[in-house]
């Protein structure tokens, strides 16, 4: 074995953690110290990391501690001249970042979270450095999870690296970037935006992942109750009005949008979005990015795709007054229009739109229905046991017990990370238009008289839809709990 002076350096830092230190004699005999002997996935990752076959030799504390002081000891005089500053004060040279993002552990090190994010089905993961320790969590299901813990000595060169990949401004640490990066690993393309943001510590950094393997969504597989997918399916199908989904940040909304622009695409139709920013690529769909740096925000975009002669729009969000107001024209003007809100249920999508400062009667005559959304994370159907449901459990959801006298839970396995969970499900509520619901919207009626209405006309909430999921063994009450409470 021969390693770069860099090289080493690297290895002592991600390996000191573990209880791990370099032999004295490590770059012939590629032997490791160990104060305990690491299981096999310690032993892989160590592995992946070097690129070489090492081998594991138990030794006390205090020789993993002597060794480590040696090596720190041992490696300052070899690093020499710009190499020594570019370690010991931080990579501050541009040349010295880029060589050690170029660094082969380095590489392997960030190759081995993307494996690790992708067994997970992770949708982000998150670099987070903090005085003593670079974090890498990944959100799991719409829940955060530690994967990693390593030295924030390492922090630099993994940022490095990252940003080397997105093509940003590598020693630009002051400002926030953001960036794409495109990674093949095995036959799954993945398309992962990054943000960077400068933090005490260093450079926060979380890249959100998209598999451009897997954008195909059909409606029936997103987990809507029947009833809802009927109604849904009838709505997308008119030729004008608007159609709002709303939800909170990740509740699946433009996955919605998609499989239903999927849905309805024709050749027979044009439709063209807008939106910030374009997830996936949809085939004979045309699609607009966003960018408010250079005026195309929104409302912008939105003007000029009317007189591009469109069939459908889709806006990725309405967010201000004119946004909201050049959609409702296109609707009530011929076309049918999607868009997403962040409100906590479908009513509240009608007190958003008014506190932006649209006329309720125009919101009335463009409105063809309003979706609100959450996802809860399913049971793993392979740990999945079938256990009694308690009167506090039974309380907390506000049912009576004999409605769902058992449910699923997961005891927690190799499959699911032993979580008990592995998948997420749509929860659905589907607030559709009627004389009734139209003239309190009509009146600028509170959010609260509008939700009763169509309650009283048979749309079931959230809440609703979540504890059918729960009687058919798909979540749990926790989960129900979790996600519904607000909603």
């Amino acid at each position: 074995m021969s390693f770069s002076p860099i090289t080493l350096p690297i290895f002592s830092q991600l390996l000191e953690p573990d209880g791990i230190a370099p032999s004295q004699n490590f770059e012939e005999s590629g032997e490791l110290i160990c104060s305990q002997i690491p299981d096999v996935q310690i032993r892989a990752k160590v592995r992946f990391i070097i690129g070489e076959i090492v081998r594991f030799k138990l030794g006390g504390d205090d020789e993993v501690r002597k060794l480590s002081k040696y090596w720190r000891a041992e490696l300052s005089p070899r690093i020499e001249g710009e190499e020594a500053d570019i370690f010991v004060s931080g990579f501050e040279d541009d040349e010295g970042l880029t060589d050690l993002a170029s660094e082969a552990p380095i590489i392997r090190l960030v190759n081995h979270l993307f494996a690790r994010s992708l067994d997970l089905n992770s949708s982000d993961i998150h670099f987070e450095p903090n005085e003593i320790h670079l974090d890498i969590r990944c959100r799991v299901d719409g829940i955060m999870t530690r994967i990693e813990r390593l030295p924030v000595r390492i922090h630099t060169a993994v940022a490095s690296r990252l940003k080397l990949m997105a093509k940003l401004d590598i020693g630009e640490k002051r400002l926030p970037q953001d960036g794409r990066i495109n990674y093949k690993i095995g036959s799954k393309q993945l398309d992962m935006r990054v943000s960077t943001l400068p933090g005490v510590h260093g450079e926060s950094i979380v890249l959100r992942i998209l598999d451009r393997s897997d954008t195909s969504v059909d409606l029936a597989q997103l987990g809507m109750p029947q009833n809802v997918l009927k109604h849904y399916r009838n709505i997308i199908t008119q030729p004008h009005g608007m159609i709002l989904i709303t939800g909170p940040t990740g509740s699946g909304k433009t996955t919605t949008l998609y499989a239903t622009l999927e849905k309805i695409n024709s050749e027979k139709q044009k439709i063209i979005t807008v939106e910030d920013p374009v997830e996936y690529q949809l085939e004979g769909i045309t699609q607009i990015q966003a960018n408010a740096s250079i005026g195309l925000n929104f409302a912008a975009g939105l003007r000029s795709i009317v007189r591009q002669d469109p069939d459908v729009l889709m806006v990725g969000e309405i967010r201000d007054h004119e946004t909201a107001e050049i959609s409702i024209e296109s609707a009530l003007t011929g076309h049918l229009v999607f868009s997403t809100l962040h409100t906590n249920d479908a009513a509240g999508a009608v007190t958003r739109l008014q506190d932006m400062g649209v006329e309720g009667y125009l919101i009335s005559s463009s409105l063809l229905a309003i979706q609100a959304q959450r996802l809860v994370r399913r049971v793993c159907t392979d740990c999945a046991e079938l256990v009694d449901l308690n009167q506090d459990e039974a309380t907390v959801l506000g049912v009576p017990i004999e409605i769902c006298p058992k449910v699923k839970r997961g005891s927690g396995c190799e499959s699911c990370a032993h979580t008990g969970y592995r998948g997420r499900v749509g929860l659905y509520e589907l607030l559709m238009m009627s004389d009734a619901i139209r003239h309190h919207i009509a009146n600028d009626s509170d959010a609260n008289v509008i939700r009763d209405q169509a309650v009283a006309e048979g749309m079931q909430t959230l809440r609703e839809d979540a504890i059918e999921k729960l009687k058919n063994g798909l979540t749990t009450p926790e989960e129900v709990v979790r996600v519904t409470r607000s909603a």
